[in-house]
């Protein structure tokens, strides 16, 4: 997956193309950049800004777009009229996801776009976003309507759809004393994303949101989906920030996000490869992976539904969720107890054609016999458990494969198990399809 980010070089590293970077890398996201303009600037001050000319600008996005597929587009910094009309000139033909994070002024002060190029952003810029993501001050300065309860936020959202955005967020525009609400216009719906407010000044939220945005719909997310991915993400990233520099902290993208985000990405992954339908049980599929030394079911991120089966494809119904998963989840807490290396796994329909792949490939095999499961272990409701330890017990050798021919009322089943969701989507291409 290749994202372009436009935007300005901020040398702190807190916000901008470098936080990008930071950001997408952790995602598992290769960045391309086109620098607009450089700054100086740290935690505790803006000092200058410095733009590139519109034929610097223009090499730059020539020379990516002749060499690359580019999957998804941020637009950030983009300073004076002259870099608005090469970036509009450059994108305006393309069908790819753009998010627009209109950057108006730094946290440390600094102004991050000329007054007299107000007119030229709204003209050309606006319209090339499939998302525009202003905060409530920079919705206000675009459309020059302050929010009240005259002005409300679905006005001013509707005010900045006119200019070109298909779909609009306006983040902060309610906070309370533990809560802070998003307000999204798309082009049907109208809704508020709430989630818990962190109380402090940072420095590269705003730049991580938009981020999180461009990387979901990239994902083929939804709009809804990807803005409620945006937040969580954003929100950890204030949760986790550091202080770094003398100034306010840094936001940091921690193991949280990690987690969720690789999971996520190989999920996509595992829809797309060919065939995979054929693979799905009647029980439907789950992805796990969990976090370093899990105690429970509620240490394992996975799906609140399941992936099914729809015809000759597969859809994923539900949300990413830490408990999400009982049953995979249980039988990958069963093996990273023995072998905590082990954090991913995901369940496949038994079927002969599919061990046989798994014989060929040379991937280590175990089992079990659910018709010897113990009667008090199947009152207690602790098959799965009870079988996984019993086919590992006696390996000194960690299972790529745990499989079971079934039982009266059960269906068999195969699991696949890896040390991240990414080590397990290889082992499955090597058998699925």
């Amino acid at each position: 997956m290749n994202i372009l980010s436009i935007g300005g070089s901020d040398p702190s590293s807190g916000a901008g193309i470098q936080s990008d970077i930071r950001v997408f890398t952790t995602l598992g996201v290769y960045t391309l950049t086109a620098v607009t303009a450089i700054t100086s600037q740290n935690t505790s001050k803006f000092g200058v800004v410095e733009p590139v000319s519109s034929s610097m600008l223009k090499k730059q996005l020539e020379s990516i777009f002749s060499d690359f597929k580019i999957d998804g587009i941020k637009i950030g910094m983009v300073y004076n009229s002259m870099i608005i009309k090469v970036i509009y000139q450059q994108l305006k033909k393309l069908k790819i996801p753009i998010v627009v994070d209109p950057v108006i002024k730094s946290t440390t002060g600094g102004n991050l776009i000329e007054k007299s190029a107000k007119k030229d952003f709204q003209k050309y810029i606006i319209p090339l976003a499939t998302i525009i993501t202003p905060n409530r001050s920079e919705a206000e300065w675009i459309t020059k309507m302050k929010i009240s309860t005259k002005n409300t936020p679905e006005a001013v959202a509707k005010e900045i759809q006119k200019m070109g955005a298909k779909n609009v967020i306006i983040t902060g525009i309610e906070e309370k004393v533990n809560l802070v609400s998003d307000f999204v216009l798309e082009k049907n719906s109208k809704y508020t994303i709430s989630g818990k407010k962190i109380s402090n000044i940072n420095h590269g939220s705003g730049c991580n949101h938009s981020a999180a945005v461009i990387y979901s719909l990239v994902n083929n997310k939804s709009i809804k989906q990807s803005l409620f991915f945006a937040k969580k993400f954003t929100f950890n990233s204030i949760k986790n920030a550091k202080k770094i520099g003398k100034g306010i902290v840094i936001t940091d993208i921690q193991s949280e996000n990690r987690v969720e985000d690789k999971l996520s990405s190989s999920i996509t992954e595992f829809t797309k490869i060919r065939g995979i339908y054929k693979n799905i049980p009647e029980c439907q599929t789950n992805f796990v992976f969990s976090k370093q030394n899990p105690k429970s079911t509620k240490d394992v991120l996975g799906i609140s539904g399941r992936i099914v089966k729809a015809g000759k494809k597969v859809i994923v119904a539900g949300e990413l969720k830490y408990g999400g998963s009982k049953h995979v989840a249980t039988a990958l807490l069963a093996v990273n107890k023995k072998y905590p290396q082990i954090c991913s796994a995901i369940n496949l329909k038994y079927q002969n054609t599919t061990l046989t792949k798994i014989k060929k490939c040379k991937l280590k095999v175990s089992s079990y016999d659910r018709n010897k499961e113990p009667r008090k272990i199947k009152n207690q409701g602790s098959t799965i458990k009870w079988g996984i330890n019993s086919a590992i017990r006696d390996s000194k050798i960690i299972p790529d494969v745990v499989f079971h021919k079934g039982d009266y009322g059960k269906e068999p089943m195969i699991i696949v198990f890896g040390k991240t969701p990414e080590n397990v989507l290889e082992k499955i291409s090597k058998i699925a399809g």
